[in-house]
């Protein structure tokens, strides 16, 4: 190494930190609060797993989480297959019970960045993260023709009228 990349080096060590850097995870446990806080940094690096029941998942989530309910080994298994043992996960159910539950199966099976959010779904809307599902878009469900430019003009014609 030159003299003149350890003087750049050494320099670089004394001078403080300017740049802000994310929160870290939080674990066992996380708030909702810290969460969105870690998504509005824009940090991709983690993933967030729904264990509720698939119609529960269908409804509301999560902005961005994957389904992995509790009451279907399966989907569950196929879910954690998915998954590098180092990333961080976060989960969450219906219940902190639920969700204490997931995070501990996922312990077990070789996780070891896992954090339950406290409070689950409701604590989160009352953050103001963002949510999506079937619940979210009114619970509006597409009509026979809704691949069909016609039919979803003639569906949509209340909408069509106030423009």
């Amino acid at each position: 190494m030159s003299s003149e990349e350890k003087a750049i080096l050494n320099t670089k060590d004394k001078m403080p930190e300017f740049t802000e850097t994310p929160p870290a995870m939080q674990k066992p446990k996380s708030s909702p609060q810290a969460l969105k806080e870690r998504l509005e940094w824009g940090e991709p690096g983690f993933t967030i797993l729904d264990v509720r029941d698939r119609d529960s998942f269908n409804k509301c989530r999560i902005m961005g989480a994957m389904p992995s309910p509790l009451n279907d080994p399966d989907v569950a298994e196929r879910t954690r297959a998915s998954l590098q043992k180092n990333r961080e996960i976060y989960v969450y159910g219906n219940t902190d019970e639920e969700s204490a539950e997931a995070a501990s199966q996922l312990h077990a099976d070789g996780f070891n960045e896992v954090a339950a959010i406290e409070g689950g779904l409701a604590a989160w809307k009352a953050v103001g993260a963002p949510t999506e599902g079937t619940q979210e878009q009114g619970e509006k469900v597409a009509g026979k023709g809704a691949y069909t430019l016609g039919e979803r003009l003639e569906e949509n014609q209340d909408v069509q009228e106030k423009f």
